[in-house]
């Protein structure tokens, strides 16, 4: 039985990004997904068309070009929205979509992040080098901590910071020209999330052991 204490945890951290969520379908995203089903467009290719986005964005990051990046970089997010409303919607959801969509939102975010370490490198920006090398770490263990709870029939999705709120993040950081102070946020409420969610399997797999016969 799943403890009290983790769930309610676990719906706190969820349910304010659910109720955003529930907020950007209806207003936005449901509209625009009825007008891609009724165009017969496939998920799968709104799910490689986000990752091709986020390869073009790092072409204008690797340049200093934050703000043109900034901008491609939300573009892409708001592909990576559709793909999966677009997929319930029209009853084309599979176990593979599902696994590409996961496996493409960490090379986006990875490729997004590269170009920023390509800029960063040819200025010698120590510090900020070590912050992406910080932010990706810890976001590619925010994923894979989930995907190996969920792997071994636990629940996984509490923290603070999970990849849109990443993306929103970074994308308003290059926008606004404040790169390396929301970097820092990203490194930072990443390694949080990591660490909390880390607990959080703990505390559940010694919730089981406590309770086994």
């Amino acid at each position: 039985m799943d403890n009290p204490v983790t769930r309610s945890t676990e719906t706190g951290a969820e349910g304010w990004r659910q109720s955003l969520r529930l907020i950007l379908a209806r207003n936005l995203i449901d509209p625009i997904v009825s007008v891609l089903a009724r165009l017969g467009v496939s998920p799968n290719v709104l799910t490689l068309l986000g990752l091709a986005v986020a390869i073009g964005a790092a072409v204008p990051l690797a340049f200093g070009q934050f703000l043109i990046g900034g901008v491609i970089v939300l573009a892409g997010s708001s592909l990576d929205m559709l793909d999966g409303a677009l997929a319930r919607a029209t009853q084309k959801t599979s176990k593979f979509g599902g696994f590409l969509d996961s496996t493409t939102d960490r090379v986006a975010e990875g490729v997004i992040l590269l170009g920023l370490l390509i800029h960063y490198a040819n200025a010698a920006a120590t510090e900020e080098i070590l912050l992406i090398f910080i932010a990706m770490l810890a976001s590619v263990l925010v994923s894979y901590i989930r995907a190996r709870a969920e792997g071994l029939g636990l629940s996984c999705k509490v923290g603070i910071v999970t990849r849109p709120e990443r993306v929103v993040l970074l994308s308003l950081g290059l926008i606004i020209d404040q790169v390396t102070i929301f970097l820092y946020l990203v490194a930072v409420l990443s390694a949080l999330t990591a660490a909390h969610r880390f607990v959080h399997v703990w505390r559940q797999t010694a919730d089981t052991s406590d309770g086994a016969s």
